[in-house]
């Protein structure tokens, strides 16, 4: 008897764009996807996803960028989960949580987003990686 398939959740919406590795791109990206999850019915996760993908956009520029590679920003909503999804062309770079120092300037940003995120992680892709954090509620 064949086992029943795992009940995948529905995507709701999807977004998804390339920026150019350049540091005004962390700001489009933080303000389009506050507006988009506010758009798609949870103003109460807008500020959240915002420094989600601020952080993530952060680390994608400061330690996976490539001249001329853009990053990708993926945002899913499924009937529970928020996914934010950014993707560098870096993949051999991992991220890695550090301890920073009281004057340091970096070095907060993954502790940031496990705090906020329910689940975080990377996952390989065909050139790259992407650095995915989710928000329940």
């Amino acid at each position: 008897m064949a086992e029943p398939e795992a009940q995948l959740p529905l995507v709701r919406y999807e977004d998804r764009l390339d920026y150019t590795p350049h540091a005004r791109s962390v700001t489009l990206a933080r303000r389009r996807t506050a507006r988009l999850v506010a758009d798609w019915g949870h103003p109460g996760l807008a500020g959240d996803a915002a420094l989600v993908v601020s952080e993530l956009m952060t680390n994608a520029l400061l330690h996976g960028s490539l001249r001329d590679r853009l990053i990708r920003v993926r945002i899913i909503l499924t009937t529970d989960v928020l996914r934010i999804e950014v993707t560098d062309p870096r993949g051999e770079r991992l991220p890695e949580p550090r301890v920073a120092g009281g004057t340091d300037q970096f070095g907060r940003g993954l502790l940031l987003i496990g705090a906020l995120a329910d689940r975080w992680g990377c996952e390989p892709c065909t050139v790259g990686k992407a650095v995915y954090a989710e928000l329940t509620w």
